[in-house]
């Protein structure tokens, strides 16, 4: 069965309406590209709902040699499950450390274990869990991961510590983690357990929980092991780590064009997320009045939100320009927050039109976030909402006329209509998916041989092939019928009809055009994940950090892990 057409509307009944942003404003590359992290973002779902079902937190096994070699577990026990991280700590020749999804050993490797495993299941993830995808995992386990040192800031803060001193945070911030993942797979990948083994749980409820989970655990033993480390080299002068040094460690990770096609591939998915970010950006800006404890949380988080800018580095032309612009208008807010801006009618909405008229993209989308994390009681509900059984949308309604799908494709896809698909320019790129490693990349369509191995990645112009395919069509003739005599126009119909009742599921640009950017992709993925600095090294792989400034496990029962989603302010 299909949802209602404006269905994702109905998820804000009982609130005054101020109408949601329309899918051509919202799913353009350069906007989905400019995302923030925020309330809704998954890392800050996962540990508010921890901390909400009052789960604790132990480290049952540290057999961890006096090189950094061994395993480690850390478990986490709620209400009626557990699930333990299994680690294992490896001595890496500093020639074998790669980022790279080719790479073939590790710093360390992990496997999210449901329950508590024993000896035996230890000992069995031990002959698979460093090998990765050449190994294989059961469906006792929710994930498979691995990460690889930060080297000069790790040998830095063992350093500092064995000698008795805390490591400068002006050399933390600029990185912010000691180890950076470079895979974290889950959901049936490699033997792991499928996700409809575990998505009806109340603790993952949403996306990607398990996998965020298993981060949160490695970001504890990524500073147990340097503290452990440090202890090895210097017994007898060594400290522990001050806690608000600790907190500002955060896991990086690396990825790159393995991820970007997910927002193409999951509509339904990717819709969910973008609904439920609209859906909290309307909630706020239907307020009628600006609640006094709002406005002071919003203006807290905005002079945190603006140190984390100032601390945001990158290499990247393209991220530095839009950092300078991101702090540029960190100047003009503040000059606009003197002013009585939250006595209007609709202050709230006042506050974004002005942003809408006079920020650049990067910080309309930052004073969006910042607007949603000050309003916890309107938006709390919509994680719920972020997910999607995507199978129930698969089925192609054959029965449904011509004259429907062209209609169709005129009010969701018109912008397509319009462009030329027979200049090189605008077909340059191809996706396609490596022999070698199954993972996705892109090439460049009249420089490699590659065409033949294309993926349907391309909705702009697949959209437009099927419209100019039903020239000719009796508009009461059915979709059947047309997939009778064009089979190859299946998997665009199927969206087309799909992205009519789930209006943010499609990005409005061309994919494979010569200027498209991957980088934005991944930049919107992971801003729902909660990542942050995000810091491309090319247009088509990107760091960032995950979970910095949150609570570690023995803190979250007496911390809010929201409050610490930016830097803190500096007192004096």
């Amino acid at each position: 069965m299909r949802m209602a057409k404006n269905s994702h509307t109905q998820l804000s009944s009982g609130y005054p309406h101020v109408n949601l942003r329309p899918a051509v404003q919202v799913m353009r590359l350069a906007r989905l590209g400019s995302f923030h992290q925020s309330r809704l973002s998954f890392m800050r779902v996962l540990l508010r709902r921890l901390k909400t079902q009052n789960w604790t937190f132990d480290r049952p096994i540290w057999r961890i040699d006096d090189k950094g070699v061994g395993v480690a577990t850390y478990r986490a026990s709620g209400p009626e499950r557990s699930y333990t991280l299994v680690a294992f700590a490896h001595d890496l020749p500093a020639e074998k450390r790669s980022d790279r999804v080719i790479a073939d050993a590790w710093d360390a490797t992990f496997a999210l274990f449901d329950g508590e495993p024993t000896e035996e299941d230890i000992e069995r993830l031990s002959k698979n869990v460093p090998l990765q995808e050449a190994g294989r995992v059961s469906e006792s386990e929710l994930s498979l991961s691995r990460a690889n040192r930060s080297v000069r800031l790790f040998e830095y803060v063992i350093d500092r510590l064995s000698r008795g001193e805390q490591p400068e945070l002006d050399v933390i911030e600029p990185v912010g983690y000691l180890m950076r993942t470079t895979a974290v797979y889950g959901s049936g990948k490699f033997g792991a357990a499928d996700r409809d083994k575990w998505a009806d749980r109340d603790e993952f409820v949403g996306s990607f929980q398990p996998e965020l989970l298993s981060v949160w655990l490695t970001r504890s033993f990524t500073l147990d092991l340097v503290e452990h480390l440090a202890r090895v080299r210097a017994p007898d002068t060594v400290v522990a780590m001050d806690k608000d040094i600790r907190r500002r460690f955060g896991v990086g990770n690396s990825t790159g064009l393995g991820m970007a096609p997910f927002l193409l591939n999951h509509p339904a998915l990717i819709h969910s997320w973008i609904s439920a970010r609209e859906i909290a950006l309307g909630r706020v800006r239907s307020q009628q009045i600006a609640a006094p404890d709002a406005v002071s949380k919003f203006r807290n988080l905005m002079a945190r939100a603006h140190i984390n800018a100032m601390d945001w580095g990158s290499a990247h032309p393209l991220q530095i320009e839009k950092i300078e612009a991101l702090r540029n208008d960190f100047t003009l807010m503040v000059e606009h927050l003197k002013g009585d801006v939250f006595e209007s009618e609709l202050p709230w909405d006042a506050l974004y039109r002005w942003a809408d008229r006079t920020l650049s993209v990067e910080g309309q989308e930052q004073i969006v976030s910042l607007m949603i994390d000050a309003h916890a009681e309107l938006v709390d509900d919509l994680p719920a909402t972020m997910q999607a059984n995507e199978s129930e949308l698969f089925t192609i309604d054959g029965m449904s006329s011509i004259g429907n799908l062209r209609r169709e494709i005129e009010e969701h896809y018109g912008w397509t209509l319009s462009a030329d698909f027979s200049n090189k320019e605008a077909i340059a790129r191809v996706w396609y998916v490596s022999e070698e490693k199954l993972e996705p990349r892109l090439g460049e369509r009249f420089e490699e041989p590659i065409e033949p191995y294309e993926q349907p990645l391309a909705p702009a112009r697949d959209a437009a092939a099927v419209y100019h395919a039903l020239e000719g069509w009796d508009e009461k003739d059915t979709v059947a019928e047309f997939l009778m005599k064009h089979p190859e126009h299946r998997h665009m119909v199927r969206r087309v009809q799909l992205v009519a009742f789930l209006p943010y599921a499609e990005i409005q640009d061309n994919t494979i055009a010569a200027d498209m950017l991957p980088i934005d992709l991944l930049r919107c993925k992971l801003s729902f994940f909660g990542a942050t600095k995000f810091d491309p090294r090319s247009d088509r792989w990107v760091r960032i950090t995950m979970y910095q400034g949150a609570p570690y496990p023995e803190e979250l029962s007496s911390m809010d892990p929201d409050d610490l989603a930016y830097p803190p302010l500096v007192t004096t």
